[in-house]
C-alpha cells in the first residue's frame, strides 16, 4: 500500500510538469547514459585527464629542447666568435686569407696549397648556420688554377664555405702609398721576394678592406691543420683590451741575430732573448687581425707613419728582410700591449736553419714547444709530419 501511495503521488507530480520540462529530464537522462556507455568503450574522465597531462608534458619537453638548441646554436657566445659580425639573420662568416701568387708556376707552392686545403677540409667543423669564407690574393694564372682545384680539395668538407679572389695588382696599388716608407727597413732589397708591397698586406689591411670586414685570419700557404680551424677564431675571445693582432712567437733565434747591435749596446735588455722571459720576436705564418680594433687604435695607426717607423728602426738598429713579420716584431719590442701572443701550438714552426748557422747552443731554447699542435708550419720548405 505504501508503494502504491508513493507511485500515485509521483505520477501526480509528473502530470503537473509542463511538456518542455519532461523533455529536459529525458535529455539529461540520455546524456548520463551516453557518458557511461561510450566512456567504457573509448576513454573515461580519468584517461582523458591523463592524455591532457601527457600532451602538456610532451609540449614542455619539446619547448625545453627548442630553448636548448637556441642557447647552443644562436645564443652561446662562441657561436659567432671570430665571425665578421654579420647583420642579424644572416649566416655567421669566418674569414681566412692566404697569399696565392705564382702558384701556377711552382710545383712546390702547388703542393703546399693542396696540403693546406685538404687539412682544413679534413678537420674543419662549423655550426650549420656558419660559413668559412676563404680569401685568396692571387694573380690571373693562380686564380684560374685555384678555381679548378678548390672544389676537389674541399670535396670532403662538412661545412659551408665561400671563395673570394682578390687581384694582387689592385691590392698592391692600394697598399703601396701606406707601406712604401717601411719597405726599406724590412725588405731584402729591390726585386727581392719580400720587397713587394703585397707582403705588408697584414700591416695595413684595415685600411684597404671594406669596413664590414671586422676580423680575419691570415695564413701562410705552407701550413697543415691538425685541428679545427674554427677553434683558431675562438682566440679572438682572449684579446686584451688594447690588442689588435694575435700572433705566435718566432721559434728560431732569428731576432737574436737581427738585434745583435742593440743587444750589444744594451746587454741587460730582453730583446731577442728566448722565452719564457725573453722577447724572441714574432712569426707571421698565422695571424689573427682584428681589423676593427686596428682601425680604432690611435697608437697602431701612428706607428704606420714613416717618421715613427724610421725612429724605431734607428733606435733598434733594425734592418730586416721578412716584411710584415719584421715590422710587427720591431713595434712589439716597444708596444707589447698591441699583441695577443698565440700559443706555439697554433703555429708550430718546423724550420731548423739557424741551428746549423751559428746558434746551435741556444737553438732549443727557442724551438721548444710543449703545447698540443693545432697547426704545423713547414717554413723554409721543411717537410711536415704525416698525420
Amino acid at each position: 500500500m505504501g508503494v502504491l501511495r508513493v507511485l500515485s503521488v509521483t505520477m501526480g507530480r509528473i502530470s503537473t510538469f509542463r511538456s518542455y520540462q519532461i523533455m529536459l529530464l529525458f535529455a539529461a537522462a540520455l546524456a548520463v547514459v551516453a557518458f557511461y556507455y561510450f566512456g567504457s568503450e573509448k576513454q573515461n574522465f580519468s584517461s582523458t585527464t591523463k592524455r591532457i597531462k601527457e600532451t602538456q608534458a610532451s609540449h614542455n619537453t619539446n619547448r625545453d629542447d627548442a630553448d636548448l638548441s637556441i642557447d647552443i646554436r644562436s645564443g652561446h657566445p662562441e657561436s659567432r666568435t671570430g665571425a665578421g659580425d654579420e647583420p642579424e639573420g644572416k649566416p655567421s662568416r669566418f674569414h681566412a686569407l692566404m697569399m696565392f701568387t705564382k702558384v701556377d708556376k711552382s710545383l712546390n707552392l702547388l703542393h703546399k696549397f693542396q696540403v693546406a686545403m685538404r687539412s682544413v677540409a679534413k678537420h674543419g667543423r662549423f655550426l650549420e648556420e656558419e660559413v668559412l669564407v676563404l680569401h685568396y690574393v692571387s694573380d690571373a694564372g693562380s686564380r684560374e688554377l685555384g678555381e679548378k682545384m678548390l672544389p676537389e680539395l674541399l670535396l670532403d668538407a662538412t661545412f659551408r664555405y665561400e671563395v673570394v679572389f682578390h687581384d694582387v695588382g689592385t691590392l698592391t696599388e692600394k697598399l703601396f702609398p701606406i707601406v712604401e716608407a717601411m719597405q726599406k727597413h724590412f725588405s731584402a732589397g729591390s726585386g727581392a721576394y719580400y720587397s713587394d708591397a703585397i707582403f705588408f698586406l697584414s700591416v695595413a689591411m684595415h685600411r684597404i678592406m671594406p669596413k664590414e670586414l671586422k676580423r680575419i685570419v691570415q695564413l701562410d700557404l705552407d701550413l697543415k691543420f691538425r685541428g679545427n680551424i674554427r677553434d683558431l677564431f675562438q682566440e679572438f675571445n682572449h684579446f686584451p683590451a688594447e690588442a689588435v693582432i694575435g700572433i705566435a712567437r718566432e721559434m728560431q733565434p732569428v731576432y737574436r741575430h737581427t738585434f745583435w747591435q742593440y743587444r750589444k749596446e744594451n746587454p741587460k735588455s730582453r730583446v731577442g732573448d728566448p722565452p719564457p722571459d725573453g722577447l724572441p720576436g714574432f712569426n707571421s705564418g698565422v695571424m689573427l687581425l682584428n681589423l676593427d680594433a686596428m682601425r680604432h687604435s690611435t697608437l697602431y695607426n701612428q706607428l704606420l707613419e714613416p717618421e715613427r717607423v724610421a725612429r724605431l728602426a734607428e733606435k733598434y738598429h733594425f734592418r730586416g728582410h721578412l716584411g710584415d713579420q719584421d715590422f710587427f716584431t720591431m713595434i712589439g719590442m716597444e708596444y707589447r700591449e698591441l699583441f695577443y701572443p698565440l700559443s706555439c701550438g697554433w703555429n708550430r714552426q718546423l724550420c731548423t736553419w739557424w741551428r746549423e748557422h751559428g746558434y746551435g747552443d741556444v737553438f732549443q731554447l727557442y724551438y721548444r714547444c710543449d703545447e698540443p699542435v693545432h697547426i704545423y708550419h713547414g717554413n723554409c720548405n721543411t717537410p711536415i709530419p704525416d698525420d
